[in-house]
C-alpha cells in the first residue's frame, strides 16, 4: 500500500497528466482538457512577490510567442491566493513593463500534492518544477530546480521543440542540439539498429549519402524540416 501511495503523488514520464479542476487568474480551469490539442508547460514557483520567481515570469512572458509558435501554452502555479497573483501581475506590469498573459493557478495545495511539488523540507512552498505535456495530455518531460536557481526558459523551449521533432520524424536529439559538437549543426540522431539486417542497411544508406555513421550504432543526418 505504501508504494501505491508514493506512486500516486509522483507522476512519471509517459503518464497521463492527472485530471484536476483548478482556480486560476483566468477563472476555473479543467486540466488537461483546457489545453486539448495543444502542448503545455506547467511550471510551479515557490511564491508570489519573490525575486527569482519574478525574473522567471518576465522571462516566460517575453518568450510566450515562441511557445505559442510551437502550439504550446504556459500555465504557472503556486500555493497563493488569486488576489495575490493578481496584485503580483499588476506589480510586474507597473514596475517592469511586462504584462503576464498566461494563467496562474492559485493552488490550495491539492494540485501541488497531486503533482509532487511540495518538498518536505521547504514547508508549504512549491519547488521549481516544470511539466511538459503533449497535445494528447501525456507528460513528456519533468524537470525540478531548487529554490535558489532560476530556470533557463530557452532550454525549456528547446526541449519542447526537440520532443516535437522527435515525434514527427522518429529521431533523437544529440547533446547541445541544434548545435551539436559531435554530429554537427541541425543534425539529429537516427535510432540505433535493433538487428543485423538494419545495421547493414544503415551502412548502405550512409554510402548513398542518406545519413552519416561513425559506426552502426551511431548514425546521424541533417534535419530537413
Amino acid at each position: 500500500m505504501g508504494n501505491l501511495e508514493e506512486r500516486k503523488g509522483l507522476p512519471l514520464l509517459g503518464d497521463k497528466f492527472p485530471e484536476m479542476k483548478v482556480v486560476s487568474t483566468h477563472g476555473e480551469l479543467l486540466l488537461p482538457e483546457y489545453f486539448k490539442g495543444k502542448w503545455f508547460v506547467l511550471f510551479s514557483h515557490p511564491a508570489d512577490f519573490t525575486p527569482v520567481c519574478t525574473t522567471e515570469f518576465v522571462a516566460f512572458q517575453k518568450r510566450y510567442e515562441k511557445f505559442k509558435n510551437l502550439n504550446c501554452e504556459l500555465i504557472g502555479l503556486s500555493v497563493d491566493q488569486v488576489f495575490s497573483h493578481i496584485k503580483w501581475i499588476e506589480w510586474i506590469k507597473e514596475n517592469l513593463g511586462v504584462e503576464i498573459e498566461f494563467p496562474i493557478i492559485a493552488d490550495t495545495g491539492k494540485a501541488a500534492e497531486t503533482l509532487g511539488l511540495i518538498h518536505p523540507g521547504k514547508g508549504t512552498n512549491t519547488v521549481r518544477a516544470v511539466f511538459v505535456v503533449d497535445d494528447k495530455g501525456i507528460i513528456r518531460i519533468i524537470i525540478y530546480y531548487p529554490q535558489e536557481l532560476g530556470r533557463n526558459i530557452d532550454e525549456i523551449i528547446r526541449a519542447v521543440e526537440g520532443m516535437q521533432i522527435s515525434d514527427k520524424y522518429g529521431v533523437a536529439m544529440p547533446a547541445m542540439w541544434p548545435e551539436s559538437e559531435v554530429v554537427g549543426k541541425n543534425h539529429v540522431i537516427i535510432p540505433p539498429a535493433k538487428d543485423i539486417m538494419t545495421a547493414r542497411e544503415r551502412f548502405e544508406k550512409s554510402k548513398k549519402g542518406e545519413f552519416e555513421c561513425f559506426d552502426w550504432w551511431l548514425c546521424h543526418k541533417k534535419l530537413e524540416k
